[in-house]
């Protein structure tokens, strides 16, 4: 399957079949200034014991937080991660986990975003936070 976009991102089509988020089933709910929301399944994002491993989440927070960035600078912009840091509170182990991301800072050479990560009982089970990089407007390479 070939993703065409993320969020207000345009996926490049070179790289529409290499998309992380598709193979770790995130799907984003809502995408909004203020806002960015996505989910993410258990199954198929375990640890070796069964619980949904600690990357995932990762991958999870930068995805809502790099977003976000990128509504708030435009999509015709390249964002870039330069922090992430995740404490995991409790384990997922079913079920779909939620992301809810929310500003912490944002300016005009970097963005800080809170990421909270709860399972379907609604209990916390991974805080994060990730700063992100705005440099200045550039074309984006095709390739």
């Amino acid at each position: 399957m070939t993703q065409t976009a993320l969020g207000p991102v345009e996926v490049l089509p070179a790289f529409s079949d290499e998309q992380l988020v598709e193979r770790l089933g995130i799907e984003i709910t809502v995408c909004e200034p203020d806002l960015v929301v996505g989910t993410m399944p258990v199954a198929g994002n375990r640890q070796p014991i069964g619980l949904l491993h600690g990357g995932a989440n990762a991958v999870l927070a930068e995805t809502l937080g790099s977003l976000a960035a990128w509504v708030h600078a435009g999509a015709d912009r390249i964002i870039v991660g330069q922090e992430l840091s995740c404490t995991h509170h409790g384990a997922a182990r079913s079920g779909r986990v939620t992301g809810v991301c929310r500003p912490l800072h944002v300016g005009t050479h970097t963005a800080t975003y809170e990421i909270v990560i709860s399972d379907e009982q609604d209990r916390r089970t991974c805080t994060a936070r990730l700063t992100c990089a705005i440099p200045p407007a550039r074309r984006r390479k095709t390739r």
